[in-house]
């Protein structure tokens, strides 16, 4: 009998076990949410002792940020397929690219996604800059074949307007009608070298093309501080809509 106890407990905790060892199905039948907002109606929950704590590190990074480097005569604007603030990212990263890339460099690309702000007419301050570019994109040069310059082109006519320098582009209808770099048409047999980010280089944007590079030089420099350096250099800050990147209806 007592034999009998024991196998029986034993196979209880075996089933036990098997069961909750072995996956069963689930299957999500219904979902609540609740919409909270994040404004002054969460001030109560901010933990005071810790804002205190931070507030010395906040004043010198404010202090820091308020830094005037530039002036705007006017208002640099984002606005697609070709604004000028980006127009001057681009053109910034172009001649910085060509102080220290050591080969010929033929064009530059920034995407309209990186333009995080719009530059106000007035002084131009670090945090400006910071705004603009708070992220942590380094600088590379590809060297691409000219169909793939082509390819790139086509996407931006299906998608929009992006940064470019150094090269003009037309699209008509949603179609691309030209490609011209130092104001020749694109030959698709020929290289051209690239500067851009490293979070380009790796087709996000739907710019896939960028992948198919032949060659990538990479830098440890980082595009905010390429653009700090071009503000403090310009020191005033000039930027206007050309026609590098024309969508006609």
């Amino acid at each position: 009998m007592r034999k009998l106890i024991l196998y029986s407990v034993f196979c209880i905790l075996y089933s036990v076990a098997f069961t909750a060892c072995t996956k069963q199905p689930v299957q999500v039948t219904s979902v609540t949410t609740e919409a909270l907002p994040v404004d002054a109606r969460a001030d109560g929950v901010q933990d005071a002792a810790y804002i205190a704590y931070l507030a010395p590190t906040k004043a010198d990074l404010e202090r820091e940020m308020n830094v005037q480097i530039g002036y705007a005569p006017e208002r640099l604007w984002v606005r697609e397929p070709e604004c000028p603030m980006l127009n001057w990212a681009t053109d910034a990263l172009w001649e910085a690219a060509k102080k220290v890339y050591p080969g010929k460099l033929n064009i530059a690309i920034v995407n309209m996604g990186g333009m995080r702000c719009e530059w106000p007419q007035g002084p131009i301050t670090k945090g400006h800059v910071f705004e603009l570019m708070p992220f942590d994109n380094h600088l590379v040069v590809l060297t691409l074949k000219g169909e793939d310059i082509i390819s790139l082109c086509e996407s931006f006519a299906q998608y929009g307007g992006q940064g470019v320098a150094g090269m003009r582009v037309t699209v008509i209808d949603g179609h691309l009608a030209d490609v011209q770099v130092g104001g020749k048409p694109v030959n698709p047999k020929a290289l051209y070298t690239v500067a851009t980010s490293d979070y380009l280089s790796g087709g996000t944007d739907h710019m896939d093309a960028l992948t198919r590079y032949v060659d990538c030089w990479k830098s440890d420099l980082l595009i905010r501080d390429l653009y700090l350096e071009a503000v403090q250099t310009q020191d005033t800050i000039r930027a206007a809509v050309d026609g590098r990147m024309t969508m006609k209806p």
